[in-house]
């Protein structure tokens, strides 16, 4: 269905920070939301679907503002099918965990789950979802497989049959921002930043002399605490951009049981070894070539901890998820003071010993639609979930929350006027689209997940050694490994 101008028109005129300083942040590991269910009888035509308080915000509306549900119906959905939220908390695995306990209950409503891309797979391969491919229409499956970003699909698609089991509703990618007037100030020369990210290297400098010149308290912040974040985006991305790897290649990323373990590799030490002298670079194991950027606490942050010196102007540099451009880079923000790269480099692709890996790179977070196989409104769900594939309401989504549509190509056509600040920013959008990194979402991740960032919390906090921590993770990764084989019968 193509676009609705008129429509289009009437939501730019909407007030996105308005909702962006209201709404909590969601990113590839969850968002704050408070629990929730809905209870008694249901009114005929009404869908079930689980999500943060941040989706439920937008969902219906007051009056004639823009909503969700509105752009549903504009997109062809019955107007007798009503969407409503069933809430969420806002940890992953929690979120992860509600999921599994309703659907090995046979439960429903909710008759569709919102899954975080790197836990939909498990589901699919333990036959708790419903086979979209046999379902939606032809046009549908057609616009994923073609014009759907490769990446967020394949976390949706059943690894063995190729079928596709989750709608991507919206896909998150990671991005470095930064302050470049502060970079500035300081002699560095941030112009070629946008089409072409530093060096680690490099951008440690910079940072160190703005944190001086513009005298606020934070070099940079990110996320470090022992949670899912860790294991699959911002470590992720460091250790990608050194040229490391979990399990070697990319290839390596969605089959579990037969794979080499690669944690304990120079590259990944060394990446830890960065991390641990942007924190102190007075450790032992520091790097000579970096400098002291990051305050101690990151190794307890998460994504709204870290965000908000930034967003408060103290700080000079913040990796977080594309939502971070339209809450800080709005003219009652940063505005093009604002600097967006994806991840500096430390190996290029061509030093890189495993294939995919070295370079620039962007964790691949987001979230997939599923249907529940024990629904008994399976029709009235496949409608939501064909209506939730209109560019129209895609573009609804990502001009009420910020949130990146499947359909890239939505992004780098817009205008300003039409989706905010991030349309200043399409170059390095489309460049985080093609280096996108997934985590390895095989059936074990959650649990490998867990022993990849308690070791690499513990050496960032500097209770491990980089390489004694490695160490141990790749005994505990082999183990795993050889669990699943034994299980597989290999």
């Amino acid at each position: 269905m193509g676009r609705d101008t008129a429509g289009r028109s009437d939501r730019s005129r909407l007030r996105r920070r308005s909702f962006l300083k209201a709404a909590s942040v969601t990113s590839a590991t969850g968002a704050v939301a408070i629990a929730g269910c809905l209870g008694g009888a249901r009114e005929p035509g009404t869908v079930v679907m689980t999500a943060a308080t941040d989706v439920e915000g937008i969902m219906h509306s007051d009056g004639d503002e823009p909503s969700i549900q509105q752009a549903l119906w504009d997109a062809g959905l019955d107007e007798d099918i009503r969407v409503e939220i069933q809430t969420v908390v806002s940890d992953s695995n929690q979120r992860m965990q509600s999921a599994q306990s309703a659907l090995q209950a046979g439960r429903a409503p909710p008759d569709i789950h919102m899954m975080d891309s790197g836990w939909t797979i498990p589901f699919i391969l333990r036959e708790q979802t419903t086979n979209l491919s046999e379902h939606l229409s032809d046009d549908v499956l057609d616009r994923v497989e073609n014009d759907y970003l490769e990446a967020i699909v394949e976390t949706a698609r059943h690894p063995e049959t190729d079928d596709l089991h989750g709608l991507p509703l919206f896909p998150d990618l990671g991005f470095m921002v930064y302050r470049q007037d502060y970079i500035e100030d300081a002699g560095h020369d941030t112009e070629d930043w946008a089409e072409e990210p530093p060096s680690w290297e490099e951008f440690s400098t910079a940072v160190s002399d703005a944190m001086s010149e513009a005298d606020v308290e934070y070099g940079f912040t990110t996320q470090a605490a022992a949670y899912e974040g860790l294991a699959c985006c911002s470590f992720n991305e460091v250790m990608t951009s050194w040229g490391g790897a979990y399990f070697g290649g990319v290839e390596n990323l969605f089959t579990a049981g037969d794979r080499p373990i690669t944690v304990d590799d120079e590259n990944v030490v060394d990446a830890i070894r960065m991390l641990r002298t942007f924190i102190n670079e007075d450790d032992s194991n520091a790097l000579d070539e970096y400098d002291e950027i990051c305050p101690s606490s990151i190794v307890q942050w998460t994504e709204q901890e870290s965000l908000n010196p930034f967003s408060a102007g103290d700080a000079v540099a913040h990796r977080n998820w594309s939502f971070v451009m339209a809450e800080t880079g709005g003219e009652d923000a940063f505005g093009e003071d604002l600097g967006v790269t994806t991840m500096p480099t430390a190996v290029s692709e061509d030093e890189a010993e495993n294939e995919g890996v070295g370079g620039t790179t962007s964790a691949l977070g987001g979230w997939n639609l599923v249907v529940s196989p024990y629904t008994d409104r399976r029709e009235e769900a496949l409608q939501v979930l064909e209506a939730f594939a209109s560019e129209e309401v895609m573009l609804t989504i990502l001009e009420l929350a910020g949130f990146l549509p499947p359909v890239i190509e939505l992004v780098t056509e817009a205008e300003e006027d039409e989706i905010g600040p991030i349309a200043r920013y399409t170059d390095q959008v489309e460049r985080a689209s093609e280096n996108a990194i997934p985590r390895p979402v095989t059936d074990v991740w959650p649990e490998q997940s867990a022993l990849i960032y308690q070791e690499v919390n513990a050496a960032l906090r500097g209770e491990k050694a980089p390489d004694v921590a490695m160490s141990d993770l790749s005994e505990r990764l082999e183990g795993s490994e050889t669990e699943v084989a034994q299980q597989n019968g290999d």
